[in-house]
């Protein structure tokens, strides 16, 4: 196996192109070195970005942030600006593993390891995150969603990495949240995960939502009758209701010794329920 840490995007995309073996992209690692150790993956190049100075930046941009592909998730929580903006997004991250991990794992590690229980992804969907994706052929932003093509699968060309998570501007009055469910109490891999995203008009009407599922899918679930449920409600008792049944059936979850499917699908409607209290009374202020 051979060891690049190259200084330049440029360099780092040269080194994925070249390579005719297995090549694979290190940013936190916690994923990749955990498959090397155990006989899993046997890969010809490894590319660490973290010399690469635009992967290790959080910064402002149209209003938002954008997130290099190479910054621990412990940062995202030290980081005032994004925590008041996206605190569902930062909270999914912390959930990433232990103390140990989250000072290693990474937004962009966690959505390229193409896991449909990934926490960060469905609060990162919710909020319209856009992975900026650097090649041979230039750059391309697309929907966070887009990247994974299925379980440990994801639809980049060869020698493409992606860079940065934008994470836009949050309009006013708009709350999101994520909640997740484990067998055990802290570093457990999610039985159901919901990401919220909730906008309010002046009279406290919802005027916009945003419902996805994960764990329960290939990929992660963008729930689309769910979010239409609450829209034009305040989120009272009938539209939660609705919330539910809708979340519960856009599930098409498998049975392993996590859960078994009608285990999930019922957990999907009653956590979605909780993960948009929570996103509503953000947007609240």
């Amino acid at each position: 196996m051979r060891y690049e840490a190259p200084t330049t995007l440029d360099d780092a995309v040269g080194l994925l192109a070249a390579e005719q073996g297995v090549a694979k992209v290190l940013a936190g690692g916690t994923d990749l070195l955990v498959a090397i150790r155990s006989g899993r993956l046997e890969p010809d190049l490894v590319v660490d970005l973290k010399r690469i100075e635009e992967m290790t930046t959080v910064t402002p941009e149209d209003g938002g942030f954008r997130v290099g592909a190479a910054v621990p998730s412990v940062r995202l929580g030290q980081h005032e600006g994004l925590v008041a903006m996206w605190p569902g997004v930062v909270e999914a991250a912390g959930l990433i593993g232990s103390t140990q991990v989250q000072s290693r794992a990474t937004l962009a590690g966690n959505l390229c390891n193409a896991s449909p229980a990934a926490d960060s992804v469905p609060a990162m969907v919710a909020a319209g995150a856009k992975a900026s994706i650097v090649g041979p052929n230039g750059r391309r932003d697309v929907p966070v969603e887009d990247v994974p093509a299925g379980p440990g699968k994801l639809s980049l060309e060869k020698g493409e990495i992606v860079a940065s998570i934008l994470l836009p501007g949050k309009p006013e009055r708009t709350g999101d949240a994520y909640l997740r469910f484990i067998p055990r109490t802290e570093m457990d891999i999610a039985v159901v995960g919901v990401g919220a995203v909730v906008t309010l008009g002046t009279d406290g009407t919802i005027e916009a939502a945003r419902i996805v599922l994960g764990a329960v899918g290939p990929r992660v679930v963008v729930a689309d009758k769910a979010a239409q449920a609450l829209v034009g409600t305040k989120g009272d008792k009938a539209a939660m209701e609705a919330l539910s049944q809708a979340v519960s059936a856009a599930c098409t979850p498998i049975d392993d010794k996590r859960g078994t499917r009608e285990y999930r699908i019922q957990v999907a409607g009653t956590l979605a329920k909780r993960t948009v209290a929570i996103a509503l009374e953000r947007a609240k202020g």
